[in-house]
């Protein structure tokens, strides 16, 4: 069954049905679908569009295929070329002739945009859940290595110590900019597109404020060619799931290197770990290695449906019905990285040891020897220049800082004292 065919003399060929059929992804949408038709209908009745007796049996027939939707009995009817058609058919079995009213007023084109942003909203706030439960996680590590402190990096090579809270800090301040995001994202999707119905609204008596509240949108798109040609929205959503993506990814960087025998700074979970089919000693990061392997996924995702809108003239084209596969993939994507990196890192365990001795005559406390002598009236400059000359010396001779005596580190300067030691890294 078609929602529409009257202005055709020839069935379409099967191959045009397969090509064109999107019911093998958008019966995702079953439940956002089925939600808003009931609002709409009910508006319908409202307004004595369609007679209110039409529109109660409509309203609870799609009461009965929301409650198979929920209950996981709703199978989508592959025959059908989209999931609006496979609902409407359930409903005119259900309801009879006054199923047949439920499409007054309305366009697949405006339908589908209303699914996607009321599918978006639930999916922006478990994402925005996910990345609060990852933050805890290093709210949560940063109070179990409370003291501990770690070389931080410039170029991948010792630069200054930092404080482990700092290093958690960082990721927990890059994944509240996500969350930062995507509720303003949120303020993007959280508008009501039904009315528009095809492009140019219609001249039926519609109360699209009425829907707005019923659906828990503060109100409608306001330019109705707009309403069913923005997918603005989706692009957005992709690229805030990109930007998670790539802070995971660093992250899972710096856990994939510093798990290594050559850091050996943490300890993954072996519950969370992997071995080889032929090297019995091994112990794989494959959970972050394969974070960092979807990122691709999700930067592919955000290249498609930049693709799609690119050359789109208005209002609505088919093209835009690929924006379900890069929309569903990203989210699905980004929900699950979330809540397997906060199960991993929850469990990843910190060697104070190993990262105290990684620090021992690495130098990494020369910033704070050049300012101790900025301190004791050298400009920055030619502190600077000591310090450089002290670290050479050192280095030729396999030492750190603390072998050096006093009146060794006084033939580079005068102003060093014994005061000089309590500045060091110990």
């Amino acid at each position: 069954m078609k929602l529409w065919g009257g202005r055709f003399e020839k069935k379409p060929s099967k191959a045009a049905e397969k090509f064109t059929s999107s019911i093998f992804f958008d019966y995702r949408l079953a439940e956002y679908d089925v939600l808003g038709s009931i609002a709409h209908v009910k508006m319908l009745g409202k307004q004595k569009i369609i007679p209110k007796t039409d529109s109660a049996k409509i309203v609870k027939a799609l009461w009965r295929v929301l409650a198979a939707v929920k209950s996981g009995k709703f199978v989508p009817d592959t025959s059908c070329e989209d999931i609006h058609t496979d609902i409407e058919k359930r409903v005119i079995k259900l309801s009879g002739k006054s199923g047949k009213k439920m499409h007054t007023a309305r366009s697949r084109n405006d339908q589908i945009a209303l699914d996607e942003r009321m599918y978006m909203r639930s999916e922006i706030n478990d994402i925005t859940a996910g990345l609060k439960g990852l933050i805890s996680v290093f709210v949560k590590l940063a109070k179990e290595n409370s003291g501990l402190v770690l070389p931080g990096f410039t170029h991948m090579q010792h630069a200054q110590p930092v404080k482990f809270s700092a290093w958690a800090g960082a990721y927990a301040a890059m994944f509240s900019r996500d969350i930062e995001r995507f509720k303003d994202c949120f303020k993007r999707v959280n508008v009501m597109p039904l009315g528009a119905c095809a492009l140019a609204g219609t001249s039926l008596p519609i109360d699209r404020n009425y829907v707005a509240k019923q659906l828990g949108f503060p109100s409608p798109v306001k330019n109705t060619l707009d309403a069913v040609s923005d997918r603005d929205h989706v692009v957005e959503f992709i690229s805030d799931s990109a930007v998670v993506f790539m802070h995971l990814s660093r992250l899972a960087e710096e856990m994939v290197i510093w798990s290594t025998k050559e850091f050996k700074y943490i300890e993954i979970p072996d519950e969370y770990s992997t071995g080889s089919s032929i090297m019995p000693q091994k112990k794989n990061p494959d959970i972050f290695e394969l974070l960092r392997g979807k990122t691709g996924r999700v930067y592919g995702n955000l290249t498609g449906i930049l693709t799609i809108m690119k050359g789109l003239p208005l209002a609505y084209n088919s093209d835009m019905q690929e924006d379900k596969i890069h929309l569903f993939s990203a989210a699905d994507a980004v929900k699950e990285a979330l809540e397997i990196a906060a199960l991993v890192m929850a469990g990843v365990k910190f060697s104070r040891e190993n990262i105290r001795y990684a620090m021992k005559n690495d130098f990494s406390d020369a910033v704070e020897a050049a300012n101790y002598l900025v301190k004791k009236g050298l400009d920055f400059k030619d502190a600077h220049n000591v310090v450089g000359k002290i670290v050479l010396h050192c280095i030729k001779e396999e030492i750190g800082f603390n072998d050096l005596s006093l009146s060794e580190l006084t033939e580079f300067s005068d102003k060093i004292g014994q005061d000089f030691y309590g500045i060091l890294n110990q």
